[in-house]
């Protein structure tokens, strides 16, 4: 699918743009990446209805199930973001390509644990298997954090397609960089009082660590397992690793509506509302995080967090209209003058 509209950018390669033929140019590594995702996700699925084995009240299989999903989606994102680039391309695809390798390494050890029906996080068990596999997933992990962060950087130097895509690839990896950060408060200070739970066998595993603060995981949300009864740290990772996804799509329908709404043509208006849009969701990151580590789960508020929310939906709402009044004014500014608009910038394509 190609987006294509009366004032989207004529460049001779739409940086927006999803047809068959350009797939096939996408990043390959993480491309074999996002299949192996794609099959991890089919046999979760199969695995959820055939097998009952649970760990925690939660099907053994939920867990490679939600990772497989997430790494679909940032993988397919990253296989897309990364041809397009024409600084460092080398760089950028030797990252890329570390990402996919790690990204199979630790997904890949989350699903066999799984399918031995024991934990993959914070499990210090002394069984060789795990032992070598929880070393391997922590270096895994390490290195995904590095890409990642690695990307985000030289993000910062470059520029893809308008401003509006630009900035909307440079927030949503910086997110998706400081939500992995949140890991390593997981592992290094979030509940670490050990303790001992069952495996889906009914074997006792030890576990040092934990995604939930002011209570152990367990007692969560359906399909999430988010903590009902305390903080839990996996709500702001979630919300932060996919705003990238978010911020595009955001550009996108920002662009489609540009062919019916004339004060939309222009980049800067475009640029500005996708700004809108990254102020309104970082704060969302923000607030949700907040919570966590006050040891609050997300469904049992208290006043600070509803002022917090309060706050940050009227200051985005402002931020809303002040961009919208001003991209009015700008479009209605040329005929106040007596001149003709400016069709090349009402395009997005100023020359």
């Amino acid at each position: 699918m190609t987006l294509n509209t009366p004032y989207a950018s004529t460049r001779s390669e739409d940086p927006v743009s999803f047809s068959f033929t350009e797939v096939r140019s996408w990043h390959r590594p993480l491309m074999v990446m996002v299949a192996a995702m794609s099959a991890l996700v089919v046999v979760a699925l199969f695995g959820l209805l055939i097998d009952g084995r649970e760990l925690m009240q939660q099907s053994i299989w939920e867990k490679p199930l939600k990772f497989g999903v997430s790494f679909v989606i940032h993988g397919a994102t990253l296989a897309w973001l990364l041809p397009k680039l024409r600084k460092a391309k080398r760089t950028m695809w030797n990252l890329g390509t570390a990402l996919a390798v790690a990204g199979i390494i630790d997904v890949g050890f989350i699903a066999v644990q799984a399918a031995r029906g024991t934990y993959s996080h914070f499990n210090t068990g002394a069984d060789t298997f795990n032992t070598i596999g929880q070393l391997v997933f922590s270096t895994g992990v390490v290195m995904l954090f590095a890409a990642n962060l690695l990307i985000a950087i030289m993000l910062l130097f470059q520029r893809i397609g308008e401003p509006a895509l630009t900035w909307a690839l440079r927030a949503g990896i910086g997110l998706a960089v400081m939500g992995m950060g949140l890991a390593s408060f997981m592992v290094g200070t979030a509940n670490r009082t050990p303790r001992t739970v069952q495996d889906a066998y009914g074997n006792p595993v030890p576990l040092v660590g934990g995604h939930g603060v002011g209570a152990p995981d367990g007692d969560g949300m359906p399909i999430t397992n988010w903590s009902t009864a305390g903080g839990d740290l996996r709500v702001p990772h979630f919300i932060s690793l996919h705003s990238m996804q978010v911020f595009v799509l955001a550009v996108l329908v920002l662009t489609a509506l540009a062919a019916r709404v004339s004060w939309l043509r222009g980049e800067r208006a475009r640029a500005q509302l996708t700004g809108v849009v990254i102020v309104g969701y970082a704060a969302l990151f923000a607030i949700t995080a907040w919570q966590a580590l006050r040891g609050q789960s997300l469904i049992h508020p208290d006043a600070a967090t509803w002022i917090a929310l309060a706050v940050s939906v009227a200051v985005t709402a402002v931020l809303a209209v002040l961009a919208i009044l001003a991209a009015r004014r700008r479009e209605m500014a040329p005929a106040r003058h007596g001149r003709t608009p400016n069709v090349h910038h009402l395009s997005g394509n100023p020359r």
